[in-house]
């Protein structure tokens, strides 16, 4: 079962990362051309280039943000009816019915519910990790201010790991997902 999980939160993983860099480039890109457009396409030379590329970094940081949002609620829909390590998850059509009547074809709309328990966990378990590590932090290392070593690739590292303790604990937590052999 430990396979299933580590294959799955790894297949999770690649896939929000991906999607966060990909959607944070394009609107980034988007945004710069809009900027470079706006301002009546000057021709380019070293400072119009260093500039653009100053402008695309200020809002891929800020895109990067609101792209895991994204990322992450986009995630959830492919966890479901992909095997990994002999096991499937599958999302029950109706939590009340004691048949086992699996949706075949998740859509986004079926992920709500889901979806708000799962990220209502995650912030619970990755505030949990930083209040591990801040312990942690406070009484072996020689830090003097609490969160100086906090920023925002630590938040997505404690996601990431909190991922993987979420999908252990979604079955319990969602009684519409079930774990199936194949």
């Amino acid at each position: 079962m430990s396979k299933f999980y580590l294959s799955l939160w790894f297949f999770w993983a690649m896939r929000v990362i991906l999607c966060t860099l990909f959607l944070a480039t394009i609107f980034a890109l988007l945004l710069t051309s809009f900027i470079y457009i706006k301002q009546g396409l000057p021709s380019f030379d070293s400072k119009i280039m260093t500039a653009l590329l100053e402008v695309w970094k200020f809002w891929f940081a800020i895109f990067l943000n609101i792209a895991v949002l994204v990322a992450l609620f986009r995630s959830v829909k492919y966890l479901f009816n992909h095997p990994h390590a002999g096991y499937i998850l599958k999302l029950k059509e109706c939590q009340k019915e004691q048949g086992e009547e699996y949706i075949e074809v998740v859509g986004y709309g079926d992920l709500v519910k889901v979806w708000r328990k799962w990220f209502m966990l995650l912030i619970w378990l990755v505030g949990s990790l930083m209040v591990l590590a801040l312990g942690l932090t406070y009484l072996f290392t020689p830090y003097e201010s609490l969160f100086s070593w906090f920023n925002i690739y630590v938040l997505y590292f404690f996601i990431l790991i909190a991922g993987y303790l979420s999908f252990i604990f979604l079955s319990n937590r969602c009684k519409n997902i079930r774990i199936v052999k194949c």
